[in-house]
């Protein structure tokens, strides 16, 4: 069961109370370049992202916002670090959330209020982010003890792994953190302000978890879920994966953010994968594909790729099935909307369980491609399918003396 965590508003998106998860992602654009942050927020929201976030490093960046909200059609953060002026100007601007860590503000606690009422006046939301780099309980960190190998008088491997003393160290930087959040949450709450949403991230997967799970045990307020600092698409993908997985199967968190060394077009395939999984969202395509194996004889791998990267903006929710084998192929083929089950040089198209035709290899493409497109909207369906088909062909048939059975394929 989803946590029932109080309601906010960003812009026209709620966060919290039975509200949908919701994906956000952050340029990586200069702000003040408008013409290349819209450009970049508008291919964010044509992959389902829905609140775009901006860095305000300076006054040039801040002055531009209003330009930029006029030209998207998301909700926009304003990312504000040092100081309190930034803010200020954001909100004039008519932002529709600020992000602020208050444990970096200058003059502190003042500057916090100066803009606590700025957002009240103009109603918009705060998100306080509290990372674990970025409070005392970093010099704590550094003392984590790590699994250690030794090398003997003797000239054997002497090998300690102090599990339980890394243990006490990540649950103490947790509450560390967890107690700075209440403390910056109870500042805003004392001017009557409770548009508010929480973030406690670190790029310590176990780290994240503990903090997110201690505040959702002590606090009401929505919380924004990351692992920050993952890394690169592969590497930063499964972190958060499993750190946000974790908590999200315990009814822990009301959006989030999937951090990558990537562009953030990337980030958002892997936000929405990762709700699907958990049966907490319902958009976009939940595609299957087999790994290579000796038993496929088709370039599965090309074929699935070149469907997938077509597939990424589509937001209808629809089951695709990309299968290269004769064992697991015509059973995973059957039960997606559509399905390729490939085999020597040609391949069943299933629409709805159903084989529709079968097809070469140098139509499967176009094939998978113009079945998909019948069963979406209109809009939808000339972007992944324009007039006059696909043309381009994706891989090709492994060498194989003979194919294998596949009954279906004989016709």
């Amino acid at each position: 069961m989803r946590k029932k965590t109080r309601q906010i508003h960003v812009g026209n998106v709620a966060i919290g109370g039975d509200a949908p998860i919701a994906v956000q992602s952050m340029t990586t654009t200069y702000t003040r370049d408008v013409e290349s942050t819209v450009a970049q927020i508008l291919r964010l929201e044509d992959v389902g992202c829905e609140i775009a976030r901006v860095a305000v490093p300076e006054m040039e960046d801040a002055v531009v916002l209003a330009e930029i909200k006029r030209r998207i059609h998301i909700p926009l953060v304003a990312d504000i670090h040092y100081n309190p002026a930034l803010a200020i100007e954001a909100i004039k601007q008519g932002i529709d959330k600020v992000r602020i860590n208050p444990g970096n503000l200058l003059n502190g606690r003042k500057s916090m209020e100066l803009i606590v009422k700025a957002a009240k006046e103009r109603n918009i939301a705060m998100r306080i982010g509290v990372n674990s780099g970025s409070i005392d309980a970093l010099d704590k960190l550094a003392q984590v003890q790590r699994i250690q190998v030794r090398l003997r008088d003797d000239g054997t491997l002497e090998r300690s792994d102090p599990a339980e003393s890394r243990r006490k160290e990540r649950e103490h930087l947790a509450g560390r953190m967890v107690e700075k959040a209440l403390e910056y949450v109870s500042w805003c709450e004392e001017l009557d302000y409770h548009e508010i949403v929480v973030s406690l991230k670190s790029s310590t997967v176990l780290t994240a978890v503990e903090a997110y799970r201690l505040f959702s045990q002590r606090s009401d307020y929505p919380l924004h879920l990351g692992i920050t600092e993952a890394g690169t698409l592969v590497a930063g993908s499964v972190k958060s994966a499993l750190g946000m997985g974790m908590l999200l199967s315990e009814g822990i968190g009301d959006t989030l953010r999937v951090s990558l060394s990537a562009e953030p077009e990337e980030e958002i395939p892997v936000a929405y994968e990762i709700l699907r999984s958990l049966e907490l969202r319902n958009r976009g395509v939940t595609f299957v594909s087999c790994p290579s194996c000796g038993r496929v004889e088709i370039d599965v791998i090309s074929v699935a790729n070149e469907v997938e990267k077509r597939l990424a903006k589509v937001q209808t929710p629809i089951h695709v099935a990309v299968m290269g084998c004769v064992v697991n192929g015509p059973g995973e083929s059957r039960d997606a909307d559509v399905g390729l089950a490939g085999g020597k040089g040609k391949g069943v198209i299933f629409r709805k369980g159903e084989v529709i035709k079968t097809v070469p290899e140098d139509q499967f493409l176009d094939a998978v491609l113009k079945e998909v497109a019948s069963l979406l909207p209109e809009a939808e369906a000339r972007i992944i399918y324009p007039e006059g088909g696909i043309k381009e062909t994706a891989g090709s048939h492994r060498t194989r003396d003979e194919g294998m059975n596949l009954p279906m394929l004989q016709h």
